[in-house]
């Protein structure tokens, strides 16, 4: 293939046009492609008004996209960079991002493509389109990360971090930020890869004390280079994870729960289930109080009920002495099973049998009942049904004993998925099963007491 990249951004000469076909970079003929282009047909009628020929034309790029026809792709991006001579003035500036978004998708993704290509399109994007000369350099760069080529990805961010044009506005200094948040990822990742050379090392050696002198310039400057974009309101997961494991290693754990905490709360970033997740494994690893860590969970429970951690905020909830707390960690189980991608966990399933019984010998069925009345008409049908039965004793038979037992607690003996389980002849376990239904029959909320 010729230069791709060339093509996107050559236009095409009267000289090299033909009556009835259009020429593409590729030497190709495509008439089909000069019928769409030149001519958009509505109802009969044909219209050559530029305008609606570059519309049309930039719907069948994204067509072509959606579809992953990249080739396709590439050649109405060829004929579609007339926008930029377009007559509107408003077209005329966002063209060169439009330009620049499409082409790199199509050059990312098309199979005659390479690196050298992408980079030739890309300085010669930062070129038109001055006024994105950072989105594109910062995008190129993690293009260059993405194959590995780490220098030449950092000299991109290098030079976007000095570009200035016209007044510093806002958007421009977040940007900057951004782009130096990245120079101080590729030097995390510098400094990780040492991390992992130094524990190879005799701490009496010369070349140790060495390594650990590169290791802290290697985090002064990630720490330069990631705190501007850190304080400013976004999500920042891979920044702010680096930044907290170098503050660690080096023992500040004061800085980094402060960090932290202030990711999770400060009430100027979007809601982030991430940054309770960091807080929480922290505060976990410092073997903070129970409360603390409740607190961090309970923030976690409003955003993502099913989320795995659920299940430790089950079990913290339930060991403790506040009545309304352990309540709400039998709300919080049936919560997490109220999602379709957890009704397989077994381990959500077991908590509850055993929860349920548990509740139930304390009289606490005023606690079961409440949250099974907003249940009862859909959960049966959802975990409970004749063919979940069947399928569930199929792929995983203790699963299939838990959900069971709880079948026969919430439904009753005369739920279908419970009656199926007691016909099943399995040597392992039938006496599981016999137990199984000696407590159903004393816990059953259908008919409690029977």
């Amino acid at each position: 293939m010729s230069d791709f990249s060339e093509e996107l951004t050559k236009t095409i000469s009267e000289d090299d046009q033909v009556e009835t076909s259009v020429l593409t970079g590729t030497g190709m003929y495509f008439p089909w492609l000069q019928k769409h282009l030149e001519t958009v047909v509505t109802g009969g009628k044909k219209k050559k008004d530029f305008a609606q020929t570059t519309s049309a034309c930039l719907n069948f790029i994204q067509e072509a996209l959606l579809k992953h026809e990249w080739q396709q792709a590439a050649e109405y991006m060829y004929s579609y960079l007339q926008t930029l001579e377009d007559s509107d003035t408003y077209k005329k500036q966002a063209a060169p991002e439009v330009i620049w978004r499409l082409g790199s998708e199509i050059l990312f993704y098309h199979p005659k493509s390479n690196v050298e290509t992408f980079n030739t399109f890309a300085d010669r994007m930062k070129n038109i389109g001055v006024l994105n000369y950072v989105k594109i350099s910062l995008q190129h760069a993690l293009y260059l990360m993405h194959h590995g080529m780490l220098e030449d990805a950092n000299r991109n961010l290098s030079q976007a971090e000095t570009w200035r044009y016209g007044e510093k506005s806002s958007s421009q200094e977040i940007l900057i930020n951004l782009v130096q948040a990245y120079k101080g990822l590729l030097q995390y990742y510098t400094w990780s890869k040492k991390k992992a050379e130094l524990s190879k090392l005799d701490e009496n050696d010369y070349a140790y004390s060495s390594a650990t002198q590169s290791m802290l310039s290697d985090s002064w400057k990630t720490s330069v280079n990631i705190c501007g974009l850190i304080k400013t309101p976004g999500v920042w997961d891979p920044f702010v994870k680096s930044y907290v494991e170098m503050l660690e290693f080096y023992g500040d754990q004061d800085e980094a729960r402060k960090i932290l905490t202030n990711y999770a709360y400060d009430e100027k970033f979007p809601s982030n289930p991430n940054a309770h997740i960091y807080l929480y494994n922290f505060l976990k690893k410092e073997k903070a109080p129970r409360a603390k860590l409740l607190s961090v969970l309970k923030n976690l429970y409003q955003i993502v009920p099913s989320h795995r951690l659920m299940l430790e905020f089950h079990m913290l909830l339930r060991k403790s002495e506040k009545e309304e707390l352990r309540k709400l960690g039998l709300k919080v189980l049936f919560g997490v099973l109220d999602f379709a991608g957890c009704t397989k966990n077994i381990t959500a399933w077991k908590y509850l049998a055993r929860y349920l019984r548990q509740l139930l010998m304390e009289n606490r069925l005023a606690w079961v009942q409440e949250e099974w009345n907003s249940r009862k008409s859909w959960w049966p049908t959802f975990h409970f049904s004749y063919f979940w039965a069947k399928s569930d004793w199929k792929e995983d038979t203790d699963l299939t004993c838990e959900k069971a037992f709880i079948a026969g607690i919430l439904l009753g003996k005369g739920c279908r998925y419970f009656r199926y389980i007691l016909k099943q002849d399995h040597q392992v376990l039938k006496k599981k099963i016999k137990r199984m239904k000696k407590s159903v029959k004393k816990y059953s909320i259908v008919n409690p007491g029977v």
